[in-house]
């Protein structure tokens, strides 16, 4: 039967939370219910609906329904990020479509380690790193740094798995360590870390967020934004933490400011960073919607901070700005989305 894909009925899917969910975890109820007025106001019918480890359970609602489209927010399992691919893997076996980055996409791209590898594999640049511990597989990369050189960087410990800047506190910056002192706070924090931590080289610069949209010509990338750590001071982490993120009354919430750097003063980085982006698109095969962090260090070189599928869509997200600037609204990005899907 064909798909009359001007009025579909579809499932938006996230997440399960509850009321004692962490502030990011509760933030897929924001995406789902800007999603969900999306496409209403393009003529979709709508459903929204919380799942968890229960598949099966799933997969009879969704037989009960029969949605033309999922929207796939689903950012974790049970609390876990490692669990992010699960949902659109089994959509994947049932055959059913859905708006987003695939499964594949997902779990390689979540695993922060395996995501560096494909990296420097693809000859784009990714600081060096250190982990993970524990150890799931043998390593593969550049090969293990001298203690010298160690010692002569920062270095910033980051959960393997879990996003939305967990865990990422005013101890994440190391230095003047060797190999087996790096090992040993990797051991010390996987635990508190989602269970598992890596390190990699702090680049101390300017960061910048550049948003990809699907469109009928192929990806877009919207105009870039800029991090800015405002009053951060010497001793204060140059980071956008948990904190920063999700704290409204710290200090690191008011003080990290988005800006749209000017094309004129900034052109050569800004087509550079464009020209990563679109790659890191192509190299992990995206769908709909993603964002490639960066940070441009002294020399204006630019690192790859984290590649993210189905980045948050809430409004006042990083997302949903680089939209606005881009003179789209919301519900035509949310098509734009829909039509990539099907």
């Amino acid at each position: 039967m064909e798909i009359d894909t001007a009025t579909m009925q579809i499932l938006i899917l996230h997440n399960a939370v509850s009321a004692v969910s962490r502030p990011d975890e509760q933030d897929v109820l924001v995406q789902a219910d800007a999603v969900a007025k999306d496409l209403l106001s393009l003529g979709h019918r709508v459903e929204t609906a919380g799942c968890d480890l229960n598949l099966s359970d799933l997969k009879h609602r969704l037989d009960g329904t029969r949605p033309d489209l999922v929207f796939n927010l689903v950012e974790s399992l049970d609390g876990h990020g490692r669990l992010i691919h699960l949902v659109p893997a089994a959509l994947e076996a049932w055959r059913i479509p859905f708006a987003g980055s695939g499964s594949a996409a997902l779990w390689v791209t979540t695993h922060k380690v395996l995501a560096k590898q494909r990296l420097a594999a693809a000859g784009l640049p990714t600081s060096t790193w250190i982990g993970p511990f524990p150890a799931e597989m043998p390593p593969v990369g550049p090969p293990p740094s001298s203690p010298a050189e160690v010692a002569a960087h920062q270095w910033i410990v980051k959960s393997l798995w879990e996003h939305a800047s967990f865990g990422l506190d005013d101890d994440v910056l190391v230095c003047g360590a060797d190999p087996g002192a790096i090992e040993a706070v990797l051991r010390d924090r996987a635990p508190r870390l989602g269970g598992a931590c890596f390190a990699e080289v702090f680049v101390d610069g300017r960061e910048f967020n550049l948003s990809i949209l699907a469109g009928p010509a192929g990806p877009e990338v919207l105009p870039p934004a800029e991090i800015v750590f405002e009053d951060f001071g010497p001793h204060r982490p140059r980071i956008v933490g948990y904190r920063a993120k999700w704290a409204e009354e710290s200090f690191e919430y008011r003080h990290t400011t988005r800006r749209f750097p000017s094309e004129k003063e900034d052109a050569a980085l800004l087509h550079e960073l464009r020209q990563i982006a679109l790659a890191c698109w192509r190299v992990f095969d995206l769908r709909g919607w993603a964002r490639v962090d960066f940070r441009v260090d002294a020399a204006g070189r630019p690192w790859i901070l984290e590649v993210n599928a189905n980045p948050c869509l809430a409004p006042d997200a990083g997302f949903a700005a680089a939209v606005a600037r881009a003179g789209m609204t919301s519900a035509e990005a949310t098509a734009r989305i829909v039509a990539d899907a099907m």
